[in-house]
């Protein structure tokens, strides 16, 4: 455990509050501006968040609340843990840290001149270092934990892919397998793969997809909607045919099933988010039939409704799953018409005494994640995936 920072470096990170508010967006982006000098550093990051402007602006409010929350570090337990996970993703090692305190200090001494005197700089190191050590330990721990499973490794495998599914419009699966022909370590239901495309012919190019597959050890399923000018989804549709070579870091992410459910649970999807639903529905046919669970997905139309049969054969197998879908259009009488609603989860589902769990798009995420909240559900009994920088605020 890290050294607590001293209440002087308290004191002043706290005291640098207004500058950020005023400045942090441009501190992070020269930051960026000055890591990426360092081609090696450049490639560890997600280049469509950098050039979106997503990544830089979620790192200016992270950056914020750490200041404002400097006092109360107990509250960062779950951002540590969300960050440690996509850093395992990403394969950033304790190397790599000295990188960012070296760019972030220069940023700030650059971006606010004559105010960044020698004492803010040097608290801001004292307060960067204390949550890297942070992060640091428990990503060796992940790291520790995932090497003494069967199937385990660190840092990127190569992968081949084994089969193809075309599962609705403009949506398809793929089935990984190691082309080691070794075992890999099982997946959380609700985890994602993230995948690194420089074999495939597009360097520093790296997405995060959410495994749909039931647990195991012999490989993974993810299921891949066509983005419109989406680099990587458009090559594992048009270019990626059985053979293809990608290389993934293990299964990561803290959106996962609870090994031992209490409560109902309500599964929430709309469109391609299904994914990680689906890999929590299976697991719940296999070892949880005690537990209620209601499975409600939307998308837009019957032919854009992937994996229907792969939930209905899981949900006859539990025997206590209700599955409900909405189309907003070119439905019949097995669904429903339009959009899912709170009001329609509180008239159909135990919503006060659930868990539940969502994934789907930005809109459908913002909405049910502050829809749920505004009618009391408890913060601790939603949980969501992010998919982006953009959305992290909704955790607060």
């Amino acid at each position: 455990m890290p050294r607590p920072l001293s209440q002087q470096t308290i004191a002043v990170v706290k005291a640098t509050v207004p500058a950020l508010e005023q400045h942090g967006p441009l501190i992070t982006e020269t930051m960026y501006r000055r890591l990426f000098r360092n081609a090696d550093i450049a490639a560890l990051f997600n280049q469509a968040n950098q050039k979106k402007g997503t990544q830089r602006l979620a790192l200016a409010q992270a950056v914020l609340a750490y200041a404002q929350n400097i006092e109360n570090l107990s509250a960062l337990g779950a951002a540590v843990e969300r960050i440690a996970q996509k850093h395992i993703g990403y394969a950033i090692l304790p190397v790599h840290y000295p990188f960012v305190a070296e760019a972030l200090l220069g940023a700030m001494e650059e971006v606010l001149g004559d105010a960044a005197t020698p004492d803010i700089l040097q608290a801001w190191g004292e307060a960067y270092w204390f949550l890297a050590d942070l992060l640091i330990e428990r990503e060796a721990a992940i790291r520790t934990e995932i090497e003494a499973k069967p199937g385990g490794w660190t840092d990127w495998r190569r992968f081949v892919v084994a089969e193809r599914q075309v599962e609705a419009e403009g949506i398809v699966s793929f089935i990984l397998r190691p082309e080691d022909g070794g075992l890999v370590v099982p997946h959380r239901p609700g985890q994602y793969l993230t995948l690194r495309f420089d074999e495939a012919g597009l360097p520093g190019v790296k997405r995060n997809y959410s495994i749909s597959s039931i647990p195991g050890d012999e490989g993974y399923r993810i299921t891949v909607k066509r983005e419109p000018n989406g680099e990587a989804s458009c090559f594992l549709h048009d270019h990626a045919p059985v053979g293809t070579i990608l290389e993934a870091t293990p299964p990561a992410g803290d959106f996962h099933l609870a090994k031992d459910p209490q409560r109902p649970l309500i599964l929430l999807s709309g469109g391609v988010g299904l994914t990680p639903v689906v890999s929590m529905l299976e697991v719940l046919a296999e070892q949880h039939r005690d537990v209620p669970v209601f499975y409600v997905h939307g998308t837009s139309s019957p032919a854009h409704h992937a994996l229907d049969a792969q939930v209905r054969l899981a949900a006859a197998r539990h025997g206590n799953v209700l599955v409900e879908t909405f189309y907003e259009s070119g439905g019949d009488d097995r669904a429903n018409s339009g959009r899912i609603t709170i009001n329609w989860l509180r008239a159909n589902t135990p919503l006060d005494d659930a868990e539940v769990y969502l994934c789907g798009p930005r809109p459908f995420l913002r909405h049910f994640v502050v829809g749920l909240k505004d009618v009391g559900i408890p913060a601790d009994r939603i949980h969501y995936e992010f998919f982006g920088p953009a959305d992290e605020h909704l955790a607060t």
